[in-house]
């Protein structure tokens, strides 16, 4: 598949032209013209770089990708990553908030599915975006049990801060760092939250507001996104796919 056949595709599916970000979405390391395989990782470092050449991509897809809208210069271990990927002629292709708010394969909506909740509408604001979902949990779930199935899902237990009720109804998912939202998923009704990294300044959040809070890790609530996309891009190009696993435990 011809890389900027590909690229277009992806700018338009993932709307990245019209969302709003911290960083640079789309190519942002340009490579061979031709893709026959895919690799894609949470974030773009030095080990999933060389890993992704080394599983035969032409194309590394990161959710967290190497410009973040400041010039960079091209010194030290990011001159490094950057010649990697030249010298390889593997391309670089960041998105950001745009994946974390997809409606099909975005972090939110995928961890919802994933835990067997059922989306019921959007919340929480990243820059003018709504990134987050509320979700609906089935019937006579508890805390415990939701936590029980975090872990199941994404590999690691997850911290568990109880908020005044041990019964989940409806819950709020915002992927990665927002222990500062815990306050507008208490005003938007969710008993419960799910995000990524938790900061100390939120540890008393969960108790003063009532409202439960699961922390799964940062990078661990960021990989069903590019997981599904790597899904979702075989289905529809055949394009086969690795994922590069690089956990921090954060």
């Amino acid at each position: 598949m011809q890389r900027d056949v590909l690229v277009a595709y992806l700018d338009e599916y993932l709307n990245i032209h019209t969302i709003k970000d911290y960083g640079e979405n789309g190519l942002q390391v340009e490579g061979v013209d031709e893709i026959t395989r895919l690799a894609f990782a949470v974030d773009a470092n030095q080990s999933t770089i060389d890993g992704g050449i080394a599983s035969g991509a032409q194309m590394l897809i990161v959710h967290h990708g190497l410009f973040w809208g400041k010039p960079l210069m091209i010194v030290g271990p990011h001159r490094r990553r950057v010649q990697a990927l030249l010298v390889a002629g593997c391309s670089l292709y960041a998105v950001h908030l745009p994946l974390d708010g997809h409606p099909e394969v975005g972090n939110n909506a995928q961890l919802a599915g994933l835990l067997d909740l059922t989306v019921t509408g959007g919340f929480g604001e990243a820059l003018g975006n709504t990134i987050g979902v509320l979700a609906a949990a089935p019937p006579g779930l508890t805390l415990a049990q939701l936590a029980s199935r975090v872990q199941a899902v994404l590999g690691q237990p997850p911290l568990v801060l109880p908020g005044n009720s041990d019964q989940v109804q409806t819950v709020g998912i915002i992927s990665g760092a927002a222990a500062g939202d815990i306050s507008e998923a208490a005003r938007a009704g969710c008993d419960t939250f799910i995000t990524g990294e938790t900061a100390h300044a939120h540890y008393h959040d969960a108790a003063e507001y009532g409202i439960n809070v699961i922390y799964t890790g940062h990078y661990a609530s960021e990989t069903v996104g590019v997981k599904a996309l790597a899904v979702h891009l075989k289905t529809r190009f055949g394009l086969p796919g690795s994922f590069i696993d690089r956990p921090t435990g954060l």
